[in-house]
């Protein structure tokens, strides 16, 4: 009797303390937590940010506040390098607001998330793929927002890695012969970069790799006809 009394006591006493924590804390209201994530924000603080404003969408769903907050813990993650986290964020928002004034800058943002994700020639090309598909999302559907024609610039860059990629891509296999691999990787090139200097470099080599095939083949018909 006396261990589950001092089991309830002591169940009673964390609840207490818990309680006091909620009550305490939830005397900061949705203006107070905003102006806690602005000037935290502002400092570039962005954990913390993230925090006042994550406890304004907890605390405060129906805010007027609490669009603005998923807004900018978005924008904390992005400024933070937390690209995964921020691109989950900015598509949930457009997700939730569909005719929200914002989304074409979320748009904007979430490709930018991508964009910086791009690495060198010999690395995945995901993020170049994924980057330029927002901002062609962009183009098509706000072409007269100012954003849309960044993204031009930034579409080219993506093009330009991601052929750059295949070119890599394509001389590995050429230097180690595998040669009809290589001419695959040159002629996808040529019709699916075509303008770049990629497509240039790459039809140079075609007629070389071509040549490499039809005397392997040759050899291999020779060897056959001698067994």
């Amino acid at each position: 009797m006396k261990k589950f009394f001092i089991t309830g006591l002591v169940f009673l006493l964390l609840s207490g303390c818990s309680l006091y924590e909620e009550k305490h804390q939830m005397n900061k209201n949705a203006q107070q937590l905003a102006a806690e994530g602005a000037a935290s924000f502002i400092n570039e603080d962005y954990e913390d940010a993230i925090k006042a404003y994550t406890d304004l969408k907890d605390w405060y769903p129906f805010s007027k506040y609490a669009i603005l907050a998923e807004l900018k813990i978005a924008d904390a993650h992005f400024h933070l390098e937390e690209y995964p986290e921020a691109i989950a964020a900015y598509e949930n928002f457009e997700k939730m607001h569909p005719k929200n004034e914002a989304v074409p800058y979320i748009i904007n943002q979430i490709a930018m998330c991508w964009f910086n994700q791009i690495d060198t020639i010999d690395r995945d090309e995901t993020p170049a793929k994924k980057a330029m598909a927002e901002f062609e999302r962009l183009i098509r559907l706000f072409p007269e927002d100012e954003r849309s024609q960044e993204a031009l610039a930034h579409i080219d860059a993506c093009i330009d890695n991601m052929a750059a990629h295949e070119l890599y891509v394509a001389n590995f296999y050429n230097k180690t012969e595998k040669y009809e691999a290589a001419l695959k990787r040159y002629q996808y090139i040529v019709e699916n970069y075509a303008g770049t200097d990629q497509s240039r470099i790459a039809l140079e080599k075609i007629p070389g790799v071509s040549e490499h095939i039809k005397e392997v083949e040759s050899d291999n018909d020779e060897n056959n006809d001698e067994k």
